[in-house]
């Protein structure tokens, strides 16, 4: 027999039981996050010290598993046989399994930046270090940085130096980037921009939505967030070679920060053509008033040339300026690459951990004989 109308009006309703909220700063992942941590290498001209790199790396166990993505960004020496023998073996963890490792190989040289973006794309960790292939930054940091990270429940975690082994000039080059970045970017002041830095899965989410050409990745880290700290670490001398960064090379990384990710420099060209108008302006009064009332009748070669050398100066550098931004623009309407991958082979202990539901595995080429 059916239940009356007033039977059915009378029938308690079904609760909402709400779900617990996390605490602030967790993060909320779009899938299961695979493993505690990954390790992202890009790798130029390293094939002497990349491969002692993972190995050191191989024997940490930071909490949840690591795997490790080496990213060669176009390398004229053989860093890609090497990257693709240690994903074809890679070394034992302590737990006795093989370390998970990723190779993706660019077509092309596109600079680290790039590269790093690439592999943050495959990183399935819910943290993310990025590291030079050079051995400066020492292994054993690895844990410490990433413990601070998680247990502190930041965002971005930077590492500081007290004393770098690098070169002179590639030191002032650093500290003069450094002073650009707290004008130009929307970041602690003072802190260091290392390439040596941890990121949460929430960062590197909103950090790869960019598709341009010309990432900077800090810059980037500071649009995204605020809750930013920074540790002290120790760095060491370069095991072999010498730096890839020529000054040619940290021109072109200033140039990509001053004008990727600020307006800065088109404001300091409207002010330099300001002030020169002003000065202009004060000399045309004082020219009309020394004809007007000067008995002598001067030449004026001199102030002229001088005006007119400033004036040309000034426009050129106002032009330059706006000529790089219209530049930038048309090459990324025009669909100038971020980067291309020419294939993606994993281990099989990186193909057995599950990719998060939020990050589909890409096109890539396997190998079948990968052993581990």
């Amino acid at each position: 027999m059916s239940e009356t109308p007033q039977a059915e009006a009378t029938k308690p309703m079904p609760r909402y039981v709400p779900k617990p909220v996390p605490a602030a700063g967790a993060l909320r992942l779009m899938g299961p996050p695979a493993i505690g941590l990954t390790i992202v290498v890009p790798v130029y001209r390293g094939a002497a010290t990349v491969g002692l790199l993972v190995e050191a790396l191989a024997a940490l166990q930071p909490e949840g598993g690591m795997e490790v993505i080496l990213v060669n960004d176009g390398s004229p020496d053989n860093s890609g046989e090497v990257c693709r023998e240690i994903a074809a073996a890679p070394p034992a963890t302590p737990a006795g399994t093989p370390l998970p490792v990723v190779y993706i190989e660019h077509a092309r040289n596109y600079g680290e930046h790039n590269a790093v973006m690439t592999g943050l794309r495959h990183a399935r960790g819910r943290f993310v270090i990025t590291m030079d292939d050079d051995l400066q930054n020492p292994p054993e940091e690895v844990i410490k940085l990433y413990d601070h990270a998680r247990l502190g429940n930041w965002d971005v975690v930077y590492t500081r130096y007290a004393v770098k082994k690098h070169a002179p000039w590639r030191n002032l080059g650093s500290q003069f980037a450094n002073k650009v970045a707290d004008w130009l970017l929307d970041k602690p002041r003072g802190l260091y921009l290392s390439s040596f830095r941890c990121m949460s899965a929430l960062v590197v989410r909103s950090v790869t939505r960019y598709r341009g050409p010309y990432p900077y990745v800090d810059g980037l880290i500071m649009e995204v967030t605020q809750r930013i700290d920074s540790i002290e670490v120790r760095h060491l001398p370069r095991a072999e070679g010498r730096s890839n960064y020529t000054l040619t090379r940290l021109v072109r990384l200033w140039l990509n920060l001053a004008t990727s990710f600020s307006l800065a420099p088109l404001r300091v060209a409207i002010l330099a053509g300001i002030a020169m108008a002003t000065l202009g302006m004060a000399g045309a009064a004082f020219t009309i008033f020394e004809a007007l009332f000067s008995t002598e009748n001067p030449t004026g070669w001199a102030s002229t040339m001088t005006v007119v050398l400033l004036l040309s100066g000034i426009q050129s550098m106002i032009l330059g300026v706006m000529g790089e931004y219209i530049g930038r623009t048309f090459l990324s309407a025009n669909g100038k690459p971020q980067g291309t991958v020419r294939l993606v082979e994993r281990s099989r202990t990186a193909r057995a951990t599950p990719l998060p539901a939020a990050a589909p595995e890409p096109a890539e080429t396997s190998r079948p004989n990968v052993a581990a």
